[in-house]
């Protein structure tokens, strides 16, 4: 069913790195979504009228802010797709994750009601009524929503659309809490013991989780979130697959919205070679990340010494230390400054965010103990990184 829709309405699925494509596949999530969860909010309301149920009530409406929260987004992609202009030189994508984000203080919001509902179910309860057609209705709900929360999430896979994964985790929420409504009135049914209240807050609650998951996962974006390893490796993957190119460090990427992002590297060339050449390299790079990854890619020239015996011998030196203390430590930007009697050891590494500031400096001491053990000439003047990754 899934494949069947995306062919009727998304052109050139299979093109999924295409921001139109995208945008298609956002739409149709989005009108999906808007039919889907309107149908689920008439029947369930008239199922809770019949049955005067809180928690099938709250649960309608939740299915109510689910279609809001559709129509929400469908703008969102929509006014996302706008091209850049003077104003916003990189776009308009994060739109998309702010309309998530006010999706989900909807959701937060509904929530909040009927836990306050539920509260007032439970301390002051009222006759419900059995009826097994609408408990039949009430299950049908669930494969509905069901099959919403895998359709939403296969689509969010397939353009690894945040939103979307989001979108497909709230609606298994409502799956869970449906079915916690439908357990409410079957054991009214069958023992007459009436937990109505109780079943709305625990759906209050899982509703408000979803809300407080969705806010999470659209923030994450807006603030700054660090790189995806797979998406640092490709990238760096790319930029060192170029012949001339023997390293790079220092990747940072800033999105600016799905498929719309832009990154800068240092990239490492040997120093021997004509600056004019290695300048030549660095534009190619740049102009074929923009059309094989659809990248904005800045790259920061550094010249390496590739042939000075010293230069080699001391970063063999630095190597060996920093595996020693740590395997996962490396460095770049090796370089010498040789005096009559010593030798100015300059280069940077990269410590990960957990190491405090009193651990970063005992381990500047360690390395240059055990570099100045290996020749005593060396004094190591070490700038520290943080990593930009995930890892």
């Amino acid at each position: 069913m899934t494949n069947l829709l995306v062919k009727w309405f998304v052109k050139d699925y299979k093109n999924v790195e295409d921001s139109r494509v995208r945008t298609a596949y956002g739409v149709l999530s989005s009108l999906t979504g808007i039919v889907c969860n309107l149908i689920l909010f008439v029947v369930k309301l008239a199922v809770g009228a019949v049955l005067r149920s809180i928690s099938v009530v709250s649960d309608a409406f939740n299915n109510l802010s689910d279609a809001a929260s559709s129509i929400i987004s469908f703008v969102g992609v929509k006014l996302a797709e706008k091209p850049a202009d003077k104003e916003h030189p990189f776009g308009h994508g994060r739109i998309e994750y702010i309309a998530a984000l006010i999706v989900s203080f909807l959701i937060l919001e509904v929530g909040w009601t009927f836990l306050k509902s539920s509260v007032d179910k439970i301390r002051n309860p009222e006759e419900l009524s059995f009826n097994l057609v609408s408990v039949c209705i009430l299950c049908l709900s669930v494969g509905l929503k069901l099959w919403l929360a895998f359709f939403n999430r296969k689509l969010g896979k397939r353009i690894d659309s945040s939103v979307m994964k989001a979108t497909a985790a709230d609606s298994l929420g409502d799956v869970l809490a449906t079915g916690a409504t439908i357990v409410s009135v079957l054991i009214y049914g069958l023992a007459h013991v009436n937990i109505d209240g109780y079943i709305g807050l625990l759906v209050s609650v899982v509703v408000m989780w979803a809300g407080f998951n969705i806010a999470k996962e659209t923030l994450e974006p807006l603030i700054g979130s660090a790189i995806d390893p797979e998406v640092y490796d490709r990238i760096t993957r790319f930029v060192e697959s170029y012949e001339g190119i023997i390293g790079s460090h220092d990747l940072i990427v800033h999105n600016y919205g799905p498929t719309r992002s832009m990154a800068s590297i240092h990239a490492e060339v040997p120093s021997n070679v004509d600056v004019m050449e290695s300048h030549e390299l660095i534009d190619r790079i740049e102009r074929e990340a923009k059309e094989k990854l659809g990248l904005f890619l800045v790259i920061h020239m550094d010249p390496v010494e590739t042939d000075n015996p010293e230069v080699i011998r001391i970063r063999g030196l630095v190597e060996e230390v920093l595996c020693q203390l740590d395997p996962n430590l490396h460095f770049h930007d090796l370089r010498i400054v040789q005096g009559p009697n010593r030798i100015n050891v300059i280069f940077d590494i990269v410590v990960p965010y957990s190491l405090s500031a009193r651990e970063t400096a005992e381990l500047k001491e360690h390395i240059q103990q055990r570099v100045s053990e290996r020749d005593s000439r060396c004094k190591c003047v070490i700038t520290v990184d943080k990593a930009f990754d995930r890892r």
